[in-house]
């Protein structure tokens, strides 16, 4: 299709409403893993060295997107050398971001304050940028199962950058660390209600807030279904699902969680209530005051906290290692890990054996999250290329990554150095910006499929569906247009140079190679290689005459843009595989 009107920069366009086809036809899981046989393991074989497609597929799966530089760094050292290296790197602080910011606002604006698009330009601008790439993506991952959303008024931007430092911070620790600096993070309790949560009042007929109590079981930890630990349903004798938890749970549970309240040198019942509250207040843990704490009795899955107990601190430990030792935690918090990072529709044999390392790392320890992050992305269904090839394989890409995938491939760089890009969660946009989700229940549901497609007639999850329609498509593509074409941001303030790409454009097929290496990691399928090199060449480059060259220039920058953009609409690149 030839359209010279469509774009100032390129004078041929592949449909990018083929996103849309290639969606609904997509597949979302790991397909042939297997469960292992008997008699014992083989010595394993030597281990190669990654290709340069193998080391790009894993950086597409941890990482905000494929670099030259460490698509070598893989080969050089290995897979697992690599995770080593990024679970001991540490991630720079959203939160110093945020006061530096605020300090140099206020150099203009002695009144001005934070809002959300700061936290967003350090969220692109580490994700971007940022050398811990494993921990920068699970923060996002871990941000999508523990939700608060910075589109809640009462979130304070900078509570919110210290929540997402303190998911980083836990990324590759003990899940079971993790639950409790989440269940006692302020901005949790301001998100779900449970701050400054009070104890029943027989008189007045008050009863503690369900909220957290509720929504840490359903969306934290254990699901709503009984799970076997390859995340199929367990089912009674009437083949029904059975409930995880009961509504007298979540009421007993609610009870733990009153009496935590911000955090004071010198707590006092104004304190409790919010009075005097200090900068330190909104990024440290809530702390308990015994006032207000229930001391009724409290019976829940299976564990009782007896009437009289008044240490709100050792009530909340009960709860959350009852929590953390359901049967129920180590297959609901893999499959999601697994559907964040590498597949949407993961075989049970790839789910049991995230969930055997959840329980024990092989030293003892349940809920290591460095040894399951690891388990993951080693795992046959991750590594094998084989699996490509499965009718199921793969995952929507989610638009954020799209969007620092293009940054990290073509070295995109702030001109002002703060990635200016503020909320992209229009629908005309790409319908998600970090931390900001519509509600507790994420931008889309784990076990989402959608309907009237091929994915919903083979019983197919596609969570990042949820967020797709024809809006949502057409956004996308508009907004990756202007993006690769102009730049994005304000005053179009991220921008790329494409330089590398620009070295090669003379050349169709070395310039869609470059595109096999960075976005497809060697999984482009020749239909999408015979359009992306005829429409390449559609745009002549001219010969040199000693005086034109910045028309040759021109010519190799818009076929660089060109082959970027109809690679970044395709659905070879959507659906991750």
């Amino acid at each position: 299709m030839r359209n010279p009107s469509l774009f100032g920069w390129a004078r041929t366009l592949a449909l990018p409403f083929a996103l849309a086809i290639g969606l609904a036809s997509c597949g979302g899981g790991g397909g042939g893993g297997s469960s292992g046989g008997g008699g014992g393991p083989a010595p394993p074989p030597p281990v190669a060295a990654p290709t340069p497609a193998e080391a790009a597929r894993l950086l597409t799966q941890a990482t905000f997107g494929p670099t030259d530089a460490e698509i070598d760094a893989v080969i050089a050292i290995g897979y697992s050398g690599w995770l080593t290296q990024q679970m001991a790197a540490q991630s720079s602080s959203h939160l110093t971001y945020l006061d530096n910011r605020l300090a140099q606002l206020r150099l203009t604006n002695p009144t001005a304050s934070l809002g959300a698009n700061q936290f967003y330009e350090s969220f692109w601008l580490y994700s971007a940028t940022g050398q811990a790439q494993l921990r920068e993506r699970m923060k996002l991952a871990l941000s999508e199962i523990f939700v608060i959303s910075v589109l809640d008024p009462n979130i304070d931007i900078r509570g919110a950058g210290a929540y997402y430092d303190m998911l980083g911070a836990n990324a590759f620790g003990n899940y079971r660390t993790l639950l409790e600096q989440v269940a006692l993070h302020p901005m949790m309790g301001i998100y779900l209600t449970h701050l400054a949560n009070q104890k029943e009042d027989a008189t007045t007929g008050r009863n503690p807030d369900e909220n957290f109590a509720r929504e840490v079981m359903q969306l934290m930890s254990l699901g709503v279904q009984e799970l076997n630990m390859d995340g199929t349903v367990r089912r009674d004798s009437s083949n029904n699902p059975i409930p995880t938890y009961t509504p007298s749970d979540i009421s007993n549970l609610a009870r733990v969680f009153t009496g935590f309240s911000w955090y004071a040198a010198t707590p006092t019942n104004s304190t409790f209530f919010g009075g005097s509250r200090t900068p330190d207040s909104y990024v440290r843990p809530m702390i308990p005051y015994a006032n207000y704490h229930s001391t009724s009795v409290k019976t829940f899955l299976g564990t009782t906290i007896p009437e009289g107990s008044t240490d709100a601190a050792d009530d909340l430990k009960i709860a959350l290692d009852a929590i953390f030792n359901n049967v129920n935690v180590p297959p609901f918090i893999c499959k999601q890990l697994i559907q964040r990072l590498v597949t949407s529709n993961p075989t049970p044999a790839y789910v049991g054996r995230c969930s055997a390392t959840f329980v024990n790392n092989g030293s003892g320890v349940r809920g290591d999250l460095a040894a399951v992050v690891r388990t993951i992305l080693l795992d046959t269904e991750a590594r094998d290329i084989t699996v490509l090839s499965a009718s199921t394989a793969g995952k929507v890409r989610e638009p954020v990554i799209r969007m620092t995938n293009w940054m990290r491939a073509f070295g995109a760089t702030s001109v002002s150095g703060n990635y200016l890009l503020n909320s992209t969660s229009a629908n005309t946009s790409l319908s998600q910006s970090a931390l900001s989700s519509p509600s507790v229940f994420n931008f889309f549901r784990p076990g989402y499929v959608p309907p009237n497609t091929r994915l919903g007639t083979a019983n197919l999850t596609a969570p990042e569906f949820q967020i797709v329609d024809e809006v949502t498509v057409a956004g996308y593509a508009n907004t990756m247009q202007g993006a690769i074409g102009n730049g994005i941001g304000t005053g179009r303030d991220v921008l790329s140079p494409y330089t590398r790409e620009i070295a090669v454009a003379a050349d169709a097929n070395a310039l869609a190679d470059r595109m096999n290496r960075m976005l497809l990691y060697g999984t482009m399928t020749t239909q999408l290689r015979a359009r992306l090199v005829e429409s390449i060449n559609s745009v002549a480059v001219p010969a040199a005459t000693g005086t034109n060259q910045a028309a040759i220039d021109t010519a190799l920058l818009n076929r660089s843009k060109l082959a970027v953009y109809m690679t970044m609409v395709s659905p070879d690149y959507l659906v991750q595989r």
